[in-house]
């Protein structure tokens, strides 16, 4: 049996193929390539991927004296508002050449705390996080090592003295814009399914506000919490199901919540949207696939997630920034069948 293994291709292998200095090669590789003409720089591409050259990512973390990885640090690695996230980061990564790795808290302090200690160990170079009870001081120990952080935030947050980055979508006025929609179409007793995790206290808050700025009267029974998940709304729409008087529609802070809210409807003979409109929060792939299809907030987690990375990348390049940075981002309400 032949066991040899194939000889390693190298940058100088690369080098000949091209008709370029081996230098030139490691130019491209590092992104370095502004001196570089395209047809050169295409050239040596060609050459890398028909010779099937793979870079020495060891050695380029030993000659940078970086780890070349980032990390990203989420609550909930099931729910499905993560991966179109996470996606949006990758792909940033990739085109850096960096690796990507995750942590999943389960919106835990004891977990983010944990991470923060690996964190420190020296093994990224970046992180891009969502934290539910981290604070920008309990950070700072990451930035000391000239870490850097982008935090993905619930609510506008002022540019700080440390740099650190913040990305948000304003959850108050997103929630106020859903209620506003319900009302809009004739809703007067209007339910909330909300949570105290992550964002859901904002969305709580942009319901209550919109409700008194329309002159509607408070009704805290129509006010549940319970877990961010299906199982969270199912079971808080079953206790709503059980007031005397029904609420004509259901606003939920995220769409898992409003899944579960719309089974909890169905199996109690009752029609979404005729007897109760249902609207979510988040916009994940399954909204418009639910019968009837889900209204929902769109919070465009892809490029939320590009942004993120490439705000990341902007300070580990060195570029010029200020000390912090608090940058919002688009939302949408997607209008569907639910309501």
């Amino acid at each position: 049996m032949d066991t040899a293994f194939k000889k390693r291709v190298t940058q100088a292998d690369v080098a000949k193929h091209a008709s370029v200095s081996q230098a030139m090669v490691s130019y491209v590789i590092s992104g370095n390539v502004t001196s570089i003409p395209l047809e050169t720089q295409q050239r040596i591409l060609q050459s890398m991927d028909e010779l099937g050259y793979r870079p020495n990512i060891t050695a380029r973390r030993l000659r940078s004296s970086k780890t070349l990885t980032i990390a990203s640090i989420i609550p909930d690695i099931t729910n499905p508002f993560y991966p179109a996230f996470e996606r949006g980061i990758q792909d940033i990564v990739d085109k850096q050449d960096y690796d990507l790795v995750i942590y999943n808290t389960d919106g835990s302090k004891a977990k983010e705390e944990k991470c923060l200690h690996s964190l420190l160990q020296g093994r990224v170079d970046g992180v891009v996080g969502v934290f539910f009870h981290l604070s920008a001081k309990d950070l700072l120990p990451l930035l000391e090592q000239g870490i850097a952080v982008v935090r993905l935030e619930a609510t506008p947050k002022k540019a700080g003295q440390y740099p650190l980055d913040n990305l948000y979508i304003d959850n108050v006025a997103a929630a106020k814009k859903a209620v506003t929609y319900l009302i809009d179409k004739g809703h007067k007793r209007i339910a909330m399914l909300t949570s105290h995790e992550g964002p859901a206290r904002f969305r709580l808050q942009g319901y209550r506000e919109t409700l008194e700025v329309h002159g509607l009267k408070l009704d805290k029974s129509l006010i549940l919490s319970g877990p961010f998940n299906e199982i969270g709304g199912y079971d808080a729409m079953q206790k709503l199901l059980k007031l005397k008087i029904l609420p004509t529609a259901l606003f939920a802070a995220n769409d898992l919540m409003a899944m579960g809210a719309m089974v909890a409807i169905r199996e109690a003979g009752y029609e979404i949207p005729k007897d109760i409109a249902v609207i979510g929060f988040d916009d994940i792939p399954a909204a418009k696939l639910m019968q009837p299809a889900l209204t929902s907030v769109d919070q465009f987690q892809h490029g939320m997630g590009k942004r993120a990375a490439e705000m990341l990348f902007e300070r580990l390049k060195g570029e010029p920034v200020m000390k912090g940075r608090s940058v919002e981002m688009p939302y949408e309400l997607i209008p569907r069948e639910s309501t």
